[in-house]
């Protein structure tokens, strides 16, 4: 995307693919986000809770694709607001596309929809942003 006049409502974001969830990502964003809850690390204690047999994602790392997504489509925006719900897990292997639509332009402003989706299992979650451009 380039400058917000040429930015109009309706128009796609180029999507930001995480082609498998890493495990060693996890194991790292653990340490960095001081979350040490074997779920993100253990997949003994995974199948235990019966949450399923593969490690689950961090939520703030999935939030962290669809920033990621928003930040290639405007190089050197600023997202002045985000907000997200979490509808799903995310789980390590899952292949996750983060992908958006402009929803209203303001001058510098842009507002998306944004979303991310699990292969196999649609949107894990959704919200909206505004950054500035």
């Amino acid at each position: 995307m380039t400058a917000a006049s040429t930015i109009k409502p309706g128009d796609a974001l180029p999507p930001f693919v995480i082609e498998s969830v890493s495990p060693d990502a996890m194991r790292d964003w653990s340490v960095f986000l001081a979350d040490p809850n074997p779920i993100h690390l253990d997949v003994e204690v995974v199948k235990a809770k019966g949450l399923g047999d593969k490690r689950i994602n961090q939520g703030p790392i999935n939030v962290a694709y669809m920033m990621n997504m928003l930040m290639a489509a405007f190089p050197g925006c600023r997202i002045e607001s985000m907000d997200s719900r979490f509808l799903d897990n995310v789980y390590e292997g899952d292949r996750a596309v983060a992908s958006g639509e402009v929803t209203a332009v303001e001058g510098n402003r842009v507002s998306c929809d944004l979303k991310l989706d699990v292969d196999g299992r649609g949107t894990v979650n959704a919200g909206t942003a505004t950054v500035l451009i």
